[in-house]
């Protein structure tokens, strides 16, 4: 088919490169004075000129302290990671049981017209001892309505399980009592606790609840010792109680260790770390054959009424 009209190429004949444009449309120079032919030499800033010299020199005394202070950290020893912090504890600022307790409103929130009531899911199977000696803590403390109830999930429950909270012989109106707690024999994996049962997610675990219970004695601690503190609640759950036969080997050698320096595991007061790792030693069988230091330990727990109402439970 031939083409409706012809157009003449334009990469052939005389179309030169610098006839093509090189912007859409020109603009005046602002850089360069009004009607003169060329640009001038563009002049550097005196002031800038001063910045930059500043600059370097700044640059120039932060690489010289660099290197002051690479060369003095060489000369200075940092503490090993290793240390043992326990020998701090001597002069910690520890404070013990509150004669009178803590502001429970305060921890727990005011509820007005109803008691706060503290309730743990536990399995009868697995009972948690650690729980029940801060229960019987807790009620030297406080004006505590104690309850025990058995979850349909469960078939049959120990007689001494059902009483482990005891006789509460003098039944007193609900509102006189500072807290509620009520312990469930249900069928779960572990321990749950709510103190709050409309709005609070459980705690699950028996050394987070025994954590929650010990601190509403209203001991304060520095950083140093709650850390401690929850190293040896950990310790005890996991290696002492769930752990097997050589690391709950090493735990009782940490333990107559730390028990040759105080009378506690932590210091010089009892604390929740103590109330943990005595139940799991007790629930193991492994207090018979624990070294000297922990021995006494163990004599030293089982003076306290809580502990020896705890020991009941186990015969």
């Amino acid at each position: 088919m031939p083409a409706m009209y012809k157009v003449r190429p334009l990469h052939g004949a005389g179309v030169l490169a610098e006839h093509l444009p090189t912007c859409m449309y020109p603009l005046p120079n602002l850089h360069r004075a009004p009607g003169s032919a060329a640009p001038p030499q563009e002049e550097v800033d005196p002031s800038l000129q001063a910045l930059e010299s500043r600059q370097e020199e700044i640059l120039k005394r932060l690489y010289e302290l660099k290197s002051a202070v690479d060369g003095l950290s060489k000369m200075i020893q940092t503490p090993d990671a290793d240390f043992d912090v326990t020998n701090i504890i001597q002069t910690d600022e520890f404070s013990p049981l509150a004669k009178n307790g803590a502001d429970l409103d305060l921890m727990l929130g005011k509820d007005y017209g109803a008691l706060k009531d503290v309730v743990i899911n536990a399995n009868p199977s697995l009972p948690p001892l650690s729980l029940l000696v801060i229960h019987s803590l807790l009620c030297e403390r406080y004006k505590i309505l104690s309850a025990v109830h058995t979850h349909s999930s469960v078939k049959s429950v120990p007689e001494n399980l059902l009483k482990c909270f005891g006789e509460q012989t003098k039944k007193q109106p609900r509102h006189e009592y500072q807290l509620g707690f009520t312990l469930i024999w249900k069928d779960v994996p572990k321990p749950q606790m709510k103190f709050s049962i409309q709005t609070m997610c459980p705690i699950e675990g028996e050394g987070n609840i025994a954590r929650f219970l010990f601190s509403l004695f209203g001991q304060k601690y520095n950083a140093v010792t709650s850390t401690l503190i929850d190293s040896w609640v950990d310790t005890a759950i996991l290696q002492l109680k769930e752990g097997s036969s050589k690391e709950r080997g090493a735990v009782l050698r940490s333990m107559n260790a730390a028990l040759g320096r105080s009378p506690w595991l932590v210091g010089t007061e009892l604390t929740v770390a103590d109330v943990v790792a005595w139940c799991a030693l007790q629930q193991t069988g492994a207090a018979n054959s624990a070294p000297a230091n922990v021995q006494r330990w163990i004599k030293s727990c089982e003076n306290l009424a809580p502990f020896s109402s705890v020991m009941k439970l186990l015969k």
